[in-house]
């Protein structure tokens, strides 16, 4: 399958550091041209050919691969490598079709062909525009994410320590038979798991374990923290809860063990950053994963300091690419107000069936706005091959 893009874009108008745009109209690959549009080849010996009339403005480029094996074909800046919008997946013998907007400047197609190390084709100056050319994003490579990773590992094996006491406590708590102790525990310890969001794709089947949901409260495949908060908020016999609560435990110290094993692919950690807000529109903020508590505001919270976590390691490396971080960074602060908003005076949480419908109003588009905003970080973050 053809795919076409701008490096980082969400819509079709990405704006990019310095003021430059970079435009993404659409893509294609039914291997026609318009008249006017350049065909640019593409293969392991003409990469990059084609481009005989450069111009400056909105412009769409086929892009033919005369090869016989699959392409990526970027759009780039020869100086530095940074990519102005890219055609993946470009099989033998199709055309995928590239539509940016250019200002003046030196540019050249780049083809990374399969088994092949990359070709950079001929170098094209546009003139004529009404402004300086954009600048780019330069692309993330596997080993610009090797320090992000490790940080990252290491908040992770942090939290599961973290964790790992929380759910001791609660357990202890479960089999003394202190309900209201063991509703607050429950509360702190799944918190604390949720704070760790970036990392359940490295975490296998325990998460589901962990803190799966269930259509039917009674099936016995049921564990961890959401059937002990059925138990905890229904009034199950705090007996019959103890093996539930020791479980989850069990599980918990078991991850713990093991993920320092585990490997983190360096395509997942952007893409988390976006992914946990996401489902926090889609599950938290429904009450879908409300099974008694009434707490699902409060994990939208720590959802979001997992998103914040991403941030904080990938902040290096967004810094020089991302433009808009500080807005970013600024409706991060703004969801986190609104979401505190529905914490009582003692402490609680109000239900999100029971927020007004102003505030749940103002929650859900802070939330929806953030997850836009995040968008972007998989894709500037995702690692590429440059060679």
């Amino acid at each position: 399958m053809v795919r076409s893009r701008v490096w980082w874009a969400v819509g079709a108008v990405v704006v990019v550091a310095g003021g430059g745009t970079l435009l993404l109209l659409g893509g294609g690959s039914d291997g026609s041209a318009a008249v006017a549009d350049p065909v640019i080849t593409v293969s392991r010996s003409a990469c990059g050919r084609g481009w005989d009339s450069p111009q400056a403005g909105a412009q769409t480029f086929q892009l033919r691969n005369t090869g016989v094996s699959t392409a990526e074909v970027e759009l780039i800046d020869p100086r530095s490598g940074a990519v102005y919008g890219e055609v993946e997946g470009l099989g033998p013998g199709t055309t995928g079709t590239l539509r940016v907007r250019l200002g003046n400047g030196v540019y050249a197609f780049r083809c990374l062909v399969e088994d092949t190390g990359a070709i950079v084709g001929p170098s094209v100056r546009v003139t004529g525009g009404h402004g300086e050319s954009g600048p780019a994003v330069v692309p993330v490579t596997t080993n610009d994410l090797l320090a992000p990773i490790r940080d990252y590992r290491a908040h992770v094996i942090d939290g599961l320590n973290s964790l790992a006491a929380k759910t001791a406590a609660l357990s202890a708590g479960v089999r003394s038979g202190d309900r209201a102790g063991s509703e607050a525990a429950w509360l702190d310890a799944h918190l604390g798991y949720e704070r760790l969001g970036a990392a359940y794709g490295a975490f296998g089947d325990s998460d589901g374990v962990i803190n799966g949901t269930a259509a039917e409260v009674t099936d016995p495949d049921f564990t961890g923290f959401h059937r002990l908060e059925y138990g905890l908020w229904h009034g199950q016999a705090m007996e019959s809860l103890a093996a539930v609560a020791d479980q989850l435990d069990a599980d918990v110290r078991g991850l713990r063990t093991s993920f320092p094993q585990q490997q983190i692919d360096p395509n997942d950690l952007g893409l988390r950053a976006h992914e946990i807000m996401e489902n926090t529109l889609e599950f938290e903020l429904t009450g879908r994963t409300d099974y008694g508590s009434g707490t699902n505001i409060a994990t939208a919270l720590a959802n979001l300091d997992g998103s914040r976590a991403v941030l904080t390691v990938l902040r290096p490396l967004l810094t020089t690419r991302m433009p808009n971080l500080s807005e970013l960074d600024g409706w991060v602060d703004r969801t986190d107000r609104d979401l505190r908003s529905a914490q009582r005076p003692d402490g609680s949480w109000t239900p999100v069936t029971q927020l007004d419908h102003t505030r749940r109003q103002k929650i859900n588009a802070s939330v929806s706005e953030l997850t836009e905003l995040l968008a972007p970080v998989a894709t500037i973050t995702a690692p590429r091959r440059t060679a």
